[in-house]
């Protein structure tokens, strides 16, 4: 394989031989460990904080968006680092060699606070905690989606490594959400809701750290083989530095694709935080479920991954990504609502009916089919960008691209969940609830916010994605210019 000399080399020439499963699936299985960690923050760290260790919902919710602030403005670093680093292990595994362990210890620290802290400890303990496995998450992470960027130029086969990774997201948080309410946070007649039980969260922690960290290993080490395929920066490329760093963030925001799918992204993510941090509190004292009833989700969202994993390239191949990714934003802003709506409207059934939670998880797995569709229709997407901005610079940025996505979305969400603490503390929300005993218009006002309220940024975010405009035609017309740049510096080095 011609490899071009001083320039930004293609890894994987035009007319590549398809990716083996082996590296699709090495490459996605990275994303199961980061949800099994960030999974569990944000479904029980909330709900731990407040309703177990008794701290007030608006400083769980802080601490939360704290952490979203700080590892948002990380990730653009971590990304240009991660773009200009020239190393035997290439620009991405030497970060993720170096973040599995403190991801671990951080996550370890969240759920095992120190004993008899007041309010204030107990907040700067959980704040300096989320904070530390986020940025340390985001050393792993942001080099990770780079790789998946470019492993693949073909339109669709892009969307096939990142449908991977998508479903491997599915698979981590569902195994440990099935672990964890099968296993750990189990009923007793001290608990009859088992999260609410502060027992458990020691072991419970335990095995996830274990588990985090085996999987971001074996991602780092069997993508290995990858490394002298991939892009490496120019000999000539300036070391990092404060004025390149804001250089190669002026470059992806000046791409309008990027941007319309950045502003896309802030109004949807607006939207996610609110119900992501809401979600169990409508699921223990809106719906009323136990523990046990929960893991009836995964059927859902079982359906929905796998209707995406194999859906997705597909429906690409046929229309593009661009109206893809304006249906699936759409339902990903409609289906999480319905059932809320329903209820508060008077048209769903009521708790303890048996019709109830298959009804739910028939809607759950639509949320699960389109909130995923368009997930890997963004990620994919952004391989498409690094492409524009490489005939337009000459140089790839995946790490950034990924990366200064990442920063709009933690900001976004970190508003979303300071709001979700705030909504707490703005219906007056009881702390250490027990469900059946919260006052029913409390109830409804949670289902307000969770269902039709939320619902508003989510369909700005709609108009917002439908100005995406890369078509299939367009990326083939991109490709063709890279070819010829890559041959232009090919010969370049050769008569040098």
């Amino acid at each position: 394989m011609a490899v071009a000399a001083g320039g930004p080399d293609s890894a994987r020439v035009e007319g590549a031989p398809p990716l083996r499963l082996r590296t699709k699936l090495a490459f996605g299985i990275g994303s199961a460990a980061e949800t099994i960690a960030l999974f569990s923050l944000s479904s029980y760290g909330l709900l731990y904080y407040n309703q177990v260790l008794g701290l007030p919902g608006w400083m769980a919710g802080l601490a939360i968006s704290v952490s979203f602030v700080v590892d948002g403005f990380a990730d653009p670093i971590i990304g240009s680092l991660s773009d200009r680093t020239r190393s035997r292990y290439g620009r991405r595994h030497p970060f993720m060699y170096a973040a599995p362990i403190p991801i671990a210890l951080f996550f370890l620290a969240i759920f095992n606070p120190p004993s008899g802290l007041d309010h204030w400890l107990l907040f700067a303990w959980f704040t300096g905690s989320v904070i530390g496995l986020r940025v340390a998450m985001g050393v792993f992470h942001t080099p990770h989606l780079a790789l998946g960027g470019e492993l693949s130029h073909s339109y669709v086969e892009r969307s096939q490594v990142m449908a991977w990774n998508n479903f491997s997201t599915w698979i981590g948080g569902t195994a440990m959400s099935l672990i964890a309410l099968t296993f750990f946070f189990k009923a007793t007649p001290e608990y009859p809701r088992g999260l609410l039980n502060p027992e458990p969260y020691l072991p419970f922690s335990l095995l996830a750290a274990v588990a985090t960290l085996t999987i971001l290993f074996g991602s780092a080490w069997f993508t290995r083989d990858q490394i002298p395929r991939l892009p490496r920066p120019p000999l000539d490329q300036p070391p990092f530095s404060p004025f390149e760093f804001l250089k190669d963030v002026g470059k992806v925001l000046a791409n309008r694709n990027y941007v319309w799918l950045l502003a896309g992204l802030f109004a949807l993510s607006l939207m996610s935080g609110v119900r992501d941090t809401l979600n169990l509190y409508g699921a223990t004292y809106f719906w009323g479920f136990s523990s046990e009833l929960l893991r009836w989700y995964t059927v859902g969202s079982l359906v929905g991954f796998v209707a995406a994993l194999n859906l997705t390239p597909r429906l690409h191949g046929r229309w593009g990504k661009r109206w893809i990714i304006i249906w699936s934003a759409a339902g990903t802003v409609i289906f999480p609502a319905v059932g809320f709506v329903l209820r508060l409207t008077g048209f769903m059934f009521e708790n303890g009916d048996p019709r109830l939670l298959p009804t739910l998880v028939a809607i759950a797995a639509f949320s699960y089919a389109t909130g995923a569709i368009l997930n890997i229709s963004v990620m994919s997407a952004l391989a498409d960008v690094a492409d524009e901005n490489e005939v337009r610079f000459g140089v790839r940025q995946e790490g950034v691209l990924y990366s200064t996505r990442a920063l709009f979305q933690k900001l976004d969400t970190a508003l979303g969940a300071a709001l979700a603490g705030f909504v707490l503390t703005l219906i007056a929300f009881p702390e250490k609830a027990q469900p059946g005993d919260v006052d029913p218009d409390t109830i409804y006002q949670l289902g307000l916010f969770i269902g039709p309220i939320s619902m508003i940024p989510g369909l700005i975010a709609v108009v917002l994605y439908g100005q995406y405009s890369i078509s299939k035609a367009d990326h083939a017309a991109t490709r063709a210019k890279i070819a010829k740049l890559h041959q232009a510096r090919e010969a370049a080095g050769t008569s040098g």
